[in-house]
Formats: structure tokens, sequence, C-alpha cells
């Protein structure tokens, strides 16, 4: 044991001074399962004694032995592979979003192989063991169906990638928010207000989604105005867009060198109406991008005389008593 301890503590000083990580996953996936090869082993070595020379003995011995090292190899197996996909996952991206089920499938794999391998070693025959598993797995899947169905839709949705975590997505059903985890079985959206929208993988995968990552994360942001029709289009269309490159200079969350622009599109009851195109980094900086437009807008405008008119409604009570007037007589 002081050994190994020499061993590992040289084997880390060696591997600080490398520049790959590999060789220090390496030397941390092998300390638990040599700790116990190393006590196994000593074990091994005190029943040679002559004092306790045994047959049967040393042939429990040497069962247990094998056990042990079949044991240490799958739990390096193991422990290597956890500690790769830890690591991959912080630069690999499909990872970032599947470590937690490529983690659970891969420990799953090599327990179960090691599970046979073990069995074998005893002399305990598989092959009606497989035969018995394959009965039951078809059993086991009837059974779990909806469960296998999210967990292949999770799969769908890291290959194809339709959302990844940290993507700001529109469900059909109305619910917006960040792509919080993808799990197994289901997918987790933060909303603004801070709630959890958790929908089955399933659910997900044959749904109409918006994702306002895609292509990128810029997007466009569309303010509706209108104005009077007695108003000098030109003159509004100059202190719109004035007022648009002051704000997407000055709110957080705009792109300052966009030039913004206005479209007219509509002859309404009451106004000429047009957008104001104006661009953020990303879907929610358009409500503070929005806000503020939309009050400096409005400051500048009263300051300029430009009008946006709006429908009045008025109550005629001279009418009204007259018809109840007449109403009266009959």
């Amino acid at each position: 044991m002081i050994a190994k301890r020499i061993g590992l503590h040289w084997l880390r000083r060696i591997a600080r001074r490398t520049e790959t990580k590999f060789d220090d996953i390496l030397i941390r996936a092998a300390d638990f399962p040599l700790t116990l090869f190393i006590l196994i082993s000593g074990g091994f070595i005190i029943e040679k004694h002559p004092a306790l020379a045994n047959p049967q003995l040393t042939h429990a011995f040497l069962v247990v032995l094998k056990a042990v090292v079949i044991v240490s190899i799958i739990l390096f197996a193991e422990r290597l592979t956890v500690s790769l996909i830890k690591y991959y996952s912080t630069s690999v991206e499909i990872l970032k979003s599947w470590s937690g089920v490529v983690k659970g499938t891969s420990q799953v794999i090599i327990y179960g192989l090691g599970l046979l391998i073990l069995l074998d070693s005893f002399g305990i025959s598989v092959t009606p063991l497989m035969a018995s598993l394959g009965i039951g797995s078809l059993a086991v899947a009837l059974a779990l169906q909806p469960s296998l169905e999210n967990f292949f839709s999770c799969i769908q949705i890291i290959t194809d990638r339709p959302v990844q975590i940290g993507h700001f997505i529109k469900l059909e059903s109305g619910e917006e928010g960040y792509v919080h985890r993808i799990g197994w079985r289901s997918t987790w959206i933060r909303m603004l207000s801070n709630n959890m929208v958790v929908i089955p993988n399933k659910s997900l995968v044959s749904a109409k989604i918006i994702n306002y990552y895609y292509p990128e994360s810029e997007m466009a942001a569309l303010v509706e105005v209108g104005v009077h029709y007695g108003s000098d289009l030109e003159h509004v269309e100059k202190i719109t867009v004035e007022v648009a490159k002051e704000i997407l200079n000055e709110v957080p969350g705009g792109i300052k060198d966009f030039q913004p622009f206005i479209r007219f599109h509509t002859f309404d009851d009451y106004s000429i109406n047009f957008s104001v195109i104006l661009r953020v980094k990303e879907f929610t900086d358009n409500y503070l991008m929005k806000h503020e437009f939309i009050k400096r807008l409005h400051k500048r405008y009263k300051k300029e005389g430009i009008v946006i008119p709006y429908p009045i409604e008025a109550v005629n009570f001279e009418q009204e008593k007259a018809f109840e007037n007449r109403s009266s007589k009959y």
C-alpha cells in the first residue's frame, strides 16, 4: 500500500507536467481498483505461508482473487469511462446535453458485461441466462413502452438538435423559456417567471417549436407605430430612425452597428401604420429595447409635433334623453 501511494504520487507529479488531461484521468480511475487488487493479493501471499497451507483454502483464495481481478477491471473501466465523459462534456457539443444519458448507458453496459464475465468465471453458464434475459427484456420493454419512447425521443433530440441547453424556445402550446435540462425522459424549460415546464421528450419531438437561437441568437425586434394622416412621412421616418439609433447604442442588448429602418405598410382607419426594425442580441433583449424605444419615441414625437392618433367615442346625452322621452309615451 505504501509503494502504491508513492508510485501514484510520483505518477501524478509527472502527469501535472504534461499538457493532456488523459493521464490524470487514468491515474484517478486506477486508484481504488488498484487498492482493492493489492489488498486481495496481500491476502493471497499470506495464505501461501506454510503455517496456513491448505488446498481448500488455496482454491478459495484463487477463486476470490480471480473475482477481485475482474471486479477491479470493471471498476477501472467504469471510472475511466465516466471521467472521460465528464471531461469531454465541457468541450464536445453533443455531450453538453447528453452527458447524463451517455454516462448512465455506459455504466449499464459495463456492469452488465462485467456481471456476465464474472458469472462465467465461476463456471455458471450464461447461455440460459441470456435466453431468459431475452424473454424478460421483451416483457420489460412492453411494460416500459412510454419510458422507452421518451428515451429514444431523447436520442432524437440530441442527434437532430432542434433544441439545445441554453436556447430560448416557444412551444406549440404557448409556453416559452430557456432549455434548462434534457433528460432521458423529459426536457425542462425555465420560463421567464422562473417556473419550470417539464415536457415529455416524445411530446417535444412531435411538437412544433420556435427556436429563437436558430440560425443565430441575434434577431430583429419589430415595433408597430401609427401616425396621423396629416404627418410629413419623410420627417416621421427621419425622426424615428434617429431615436432607433440612439436606443440601439444606449440600451444593453442592442446591436450598435445595425442600421435601423422603418417600412410603411397600411392606410388604417385612423393612421398610417409602419414597422420599426431594430436588432437585439437575443430574444429576451427585445423587451427592454421596445420599452425604452416606445418611451423615447413618444417623447420625441411630442417635441416634434408628430401626432399618434387614436379613436374617440362620444356619448350624445341629448339624443339619449330624446329617445327615452319617445319611449315613455308608448
